[in-house]
This record gives C-alpha cells, sequence and structure tokens, in this order.
C-alpha cells in the first residue's frame, strides 16, 4: 500500500456502481465488481495479490492501473474514557483526525470529510486551522478501513464500529460526491453494511446540499444549529448569513419525507456560557422547533486553546435542558468523551496546509475583540 505512486487509480475511491463500470469499460463481467468491493472492505485486502478468487492475469492487468491507497497513522491515542483518536497522514502531507467513541450499547466512529474546513464557525477548534481541500472517497471510507482493522471484533463476533457519523473535520455537503460515495459503501451490504439509521451526516445547513442529498441516500440528519435566532447564529455560523434559520427549517422538513432513517433530525446545540444558554434562548428555541420532529442534542463546550468561549455551568445545562424537556421535547445532554485526548466534539484539528489563510483572520478577530 505504497502513498507512492498517486498516479495509479485507487480502488478505495470507487463505489460499488463505479467499480462495475470501471471494470464493465475493461471487458469485466458485472460479478467482478462485487468480488473486489468485498475483498477491499470485508476481507480488508492490502493487495491485490490476496484476491485468490481473481484471476492472476485480471490481477497484473489491474496492478498495472490500480492500487489499495490508504492514509497512514501517525498517532492512535486511546483516553482514559475509551475513546480513541487517530491523525492519519494523507499522501500530500495534510493530516486528518478520526475518533472512536464506544459506548455499552454502540460503537461510533466520527469520520472526516475535508482537511480543515471551509466554513468559520467560531467556536470549532477546525476552523481555526484553515481549509486545504476535500477529502477523495478512498481518504474517507479509509478511515473507517483503518478502524474496522484496528478494532477488532468482540468475543461474540460484534461488529465493534456499528456507527457512523460525519462529524468529524468539515462539513461534508461541501464535499459531496465524494461524501455520498462513501457512505454508499458504509450502507453496502457487500462493503460495511451499516443500517441507514446508524449512518448519520451532520451538516451546519448547507441547504442546496441537503436536498440533493434528500434525493440520493437514505441516512439520518444532524443540523448544527446552536442558536435559536438569526442574530446570533449569524456570529456563530456565519453560514446562516447565507441560508438563515427560516429556510433551514423549511429544508429540514423537506428532508423528514417518512423514509426509514428519517424519522427526526437531530439539532446539535453546544452550550456556550453567557452566549446562547440563557432561559430566554430555551424559550426561543422551542417556538424555532416547533412542528418539526426533532431530537436536540445539548452538547457541553470544548474549549481549545485561544477560544475567547467557555462551557456553560452543568446547573445552567440542566436548567437548559429542563426547559425544553417540559414543554415537551426530545433532548438529551451529550456527555463528553475523549476531551483528555482533544477527542472531544469540536476539538478536531489536525494538520492543515490552511489555503483558506483563515488561521490569519480569526488571528485578527481576537486582536479586534480583546
Amino acid at each position: 500500500m505504497s502513498q507512492a505512486g498517486a498516479k495509479k487509480i485507487n480502488l478505495l475511491d470507487m463505489s460499488s456502481e463505479k467499480m462495475k463500470a470501471f471494470l464493465q469499460e475493461r471487458g469485466e463481467k458485472p460479478f467482478r465488481a462485487t468480488q473486489l468491493i468485498k475483498w477491499l472492505h470485508q476481507h480488508q485486502a492490502e493487495s491485490l495479490d490476496q484476491m485468490t478468487n481473481i484471476s492472476k492475469a485480471m490481477r497484473a492487468n489491474l496492478a498495472e492501473i490500480a492500487e489499495i491507497r490508504l492514509p497512514e497513522v501517525v498517532l492512535d491515542k486511546a483516553s482514559a474514557d475509551g475513546t480513541h483518536k487517530w491523525v492519519l497522514r494523507l499522501a500530500d502531507g495534510n493530516c486528518i483526525e478520526m475518533v472512536f467513541i464506544p459506548e455499552s450499547d454502540r460503537g461510533t466512529l466520527c469520520v472526516s470529510s475535508q482537511v480543515g474546513c471551509a466554513l468559520d464557525c467560531t467556536f470549532c477548534s477546525t476552523a481555526r486551522q484553515g481549509f486545504s481541500r476535500n477529502l477523495t472517497v478512498g481518504e474517507i471510507i479509509g478511515q473507517l478501513w483503518i478502524a474496522k482493522k484496528t478494532l477488532q471484533p468482540d468475543p461474540l463476533g460484534n461488529r465493534v464500529v456499528s456507527n457512523v457519523v460525519m462529524m468529524g473535520m468539515g462539513e461534508p455537503l461541501l464535499n459531496f460526491e465524494n461524501v455520498i460515495d462513501a457512505m454508499s459503501l458504509m450502507l453496502d451490504d457487500n462493503a460495511y453494511g451499516l443500517s441507514k439509521r446508524r449512518v448519520t451526516l451532520s451538516t451546519s445547513g448547507v441547504i442546496p446540499a441537503m436536498d440533493r442529498m434528500r434525493e440520493r441516500i437514505d441516512v439520518s440528519l444532524a443540523v448544527s444549529l446552536h442558536a435559536p435566532n438569526d442574530e446570533l447564529r449569524d456570529k456563530l455560523v456565519p453560514v446562516n448569513k447565507k441560508y438563515p434559520i427560516k429556510d433551514l427549517i423549511a429544508a429540514c422538513h423537506r428532508f423528514l419525507d417518512g423514509k426509514a432513517a428519517r424519522e427526526h433530525i437531530t439539532m446539535e446545540y453546544v452550550m456556550l456560557d453567557g452566549v446562547n444558554d440563557s432561559d430566554e434562548h430555551a424559550r426561543e428555541l422551542i417556538q424555532t422547533l416547533k412542528g418539526l420532529s426533532v431530537k436536540v442534542n445539548l452538547i457541553p463546550f470544548n474549549p481549545f486553546p485561544e477560544t475567547r468561549y467557555k462551557r456553560s455551568s452543568n446547573n445552567r445545562i440542566h436548567r437548559f435542558y429542563e426547559i425544553l424537556n417540559n414543554a415537551g421535547m426530545v433532548v438529551m445532554t451529550r456527555k463528553t468523551r475523549g476531551d483528555d485526548i482533544d477527542a472531544a466534539c469540536g476539538q478536531l484539528a489536525g494538520q492543515v496546509n490552511d489555503r483558506s489563510r483563515r488561521t490569519i483572520h480569526f488571528a485578527k478577530m481576537e486582536q479586534e475583540t480583546s
């Protein structure tokens, strides 16, 4: 699995449909695509030579133009609570991060979709790193490949990674086609076979892509809301200036069309001390979400160096929870996991060749507000 030879086609970049088309162009039968997909993702072959039910001639022909190319693991660090964080180096030298969170009834892998992030949410460490590029399909699905290889099944044979959330570095819907293809492999019975209820995409609210996603794939949706009104959300999630809350809520209604994975939308709400956590904010949030089938996920803010925000107190979070709960809303408070290894929500940073000059932008913002 050399990272040299990047000019060769990476077989991990192909969904089942694209693998079928790729092989048909070369005169191979459609069933060969299924064989390759199984070898790549179920058997986790690291070279074409391991694919023993494929003829030597076909393997030799493929080897001339294609290879299996994965990110390189440069750090695999475990938290005291069992959380794992990996730092993965890509062929161009950029690094991304992914996190595995074990719980009693599930194991959730948090996967990145971009090197850095093209958005500039002010409370997120990834945004501070700037933006370099979108990840390829192979770099996205390669994260699940590595986690599956590293985290072996339990003694009963149960899979360790039962859920995948596209909540790592980046805005998934700004890397639309690659993310859709990667998620299709997550769902594919010949690849990872995850339930569509157990694959979740988290977006800051890129409405046109939300509408396209609705037509392309049936997975769960989470929306990074973080504020009950446009004035505050404009500051916390600046993409709101382009796609305001009223339009975002309408897009959420469109998304909930009765398909299996779409019984509700998760609204993510980071709890920032003195910013968005008052009783008034809670009551306003109830009105904002009225009539929409949602589950509200309150996320205690996870600090990172140079941030100006602080985490809401436990008492304030509990009071916010109570107001929503007493109004009949489905609400939960996310348990902070992996913060001792900077693996908690909002803390992923990686090493980004910042083409967006975002680090300079944030430095100027800090000077202006100090």
